[in-house]
């Protein structure tokens, strides 16, 4: 059986690229579509792989302001021609689901979210004093032609799959499709728990700089409440958030995966402000035996035992989190203060225990069973 993997970009190794590594493990005889790949931003298991990319490769300043072609996603992702595939696997957030497949092609696709540039993250990218007013103008005439190519591509998919039920419902919303739940890997196997000796004093945000992570209510929270913070990312919105930080708060950029992990090891607990459709890093820290300090909206909520600091709604046992319920500084800021007074309620091996359901050999598992399941059922409607 010849497979094809489908991916929106190669540009870094974060939670969509971790999916992709699984893929490539569980087949790896397969071969890698994808619109764009700046060779060495992925992990060697991927690198490995016959890539192809799209004509936007050759696009000038592509590597660095890739977003800025969207409108041409989808006309560049039905460019591939794949017709000799038996199997297709799309793993997408953007448009890697509107490949096209000849009719006797069986596609699945794993949705880490329906196209979230001109769904629910629509204004937070491209609102008022987000964008230039060129680019705003622009994208007011091109997002209601991606909208409606975004829900008619989905009739071209056999089967979803989604991260989770957050996402689920969303596909439900959008497309009018169901689609089954299995959740991302967390590879466990790299993280461990802290040394209670060399526990660090800090809070840690891990994140790209992207306007829909709220990194500002964390940096106006801890701000005032005097705290240290570690930041450690970058992105578009980098110049902005450094400039609101006092002394308290420490930017690290990107580190690699040692240094990573041992930020986690070492720090208090990590700090979410944002909605994710998942979210890997509150369960890679929880493999590290660290608790969560999230808002309570989004994939958090199936990955994280939060406690509420009002007690208002219904508590969980062996928590491994605390939630804020609105996404303001104020809000954070008491569920900081809970956490402070409450660090006793937080187990270490409790919180490992959990994310250990999580774990990169439970996901691989659960996806080849499911792909097992509809290859037959397709090969049942073709006898």
């Amino acid at each position: 059986m010849k497979v094809a993997l489908i991916h929106d970009w190669l540009t870094g190794m974060r939670g969509g690229e971790k999916v992709l590594e699984c893929l490539c493990e569980l087949y790896p005889q397969s071969d890698i579509f994808t619109l764009l790949h700046i060779p060495g931003s992925v992990s060697p298991v991927i690198e490995n792989k016959t890539i192809y990319t799209s004509f936007l490769q050759k696009f000038p300043l592509i590597k660095e302001h890739y977003r800025t072609y969207l409108p041409l996603f989808p006309l560049a992702i039905e460019s591939f021609r794949i017709e000799s595939y038996d199997l297709v696997i799309s793993s997408s957030h953007c448009v890697a689901k509107g490949i096209i497949t000849p009719p006797s092609t069986l596609h699945v696709c794993y949705s880490h979210t329906p196209m979230r540039y001109v769904w629910e993250h629509y204004h937070t990218y491209f609102g008022k004093g987000k964008k230039g007013i060129a680019t705003r103008t622009l994208m007011n005439v091109f997002a209601h032609y991606l909208r409606m190519w975004d829900v008619s591509s989905s009739d071209r998919v056999d089967y979803f799959i989604s991260n989770s039920y957050n996402v689920a419902n969303r596909i439900k919303k959008y497309y009018r499709r169901t689609a089954k739940v299995i959740h991302p890997p967390v590879d466990c196997s790299l993280f461990t728990l802290p040394d209670k000796h060399k526990e660090g004093d800090y809070y840690l945000i891990v994140s790209a700089f992207a306007p829909y992570k709220r990194i500002d209510i964390a940096i106006e929270a801890f701000g005032k409440l005097g705290l240290p913070l570690v930041i450690i990312g970058g992105g578009q919105e980098e110049k902005q958030i450094k400039s609101m930080a006092k002394n308290n708060i420490k930017y690290l950029g990107w580190q690699p995966g040692e240094a990573l992990k041992d930020y986690y090891r070492n720090c208090k607990a990590l700090i979410f402000p944002g909605v994710e459709d998942f979210g890997i890093v509150p369960l890679e820290v929880q493999a590290c035996g660290k608790p969560v300090i999230a808002f309570a909206k989004g994939g958090v909520l199936e990955t994280v035992n939060g406690v509420y600091p009002d007690a208002k709604q219904e508590q969980t046992t062996n928590p491994t989190g605390v939630f804020f319920t609105e996404q303001t500084t104020e809000s954070l800021m008491k569920a900081v203060e809970y956490f402070e007074k409450n660090k006793n309620i937080f187990d270490a091996s409790r919180i490992r225990k959990h994310a250990e359901r999580f774990d990169r050999e439970v996901f691989k598992a659960k996806f080849k069973r499911y792909i097992d399941e509809v290859l037959i059922l397709q090969q049942n409607t073709i006898s």
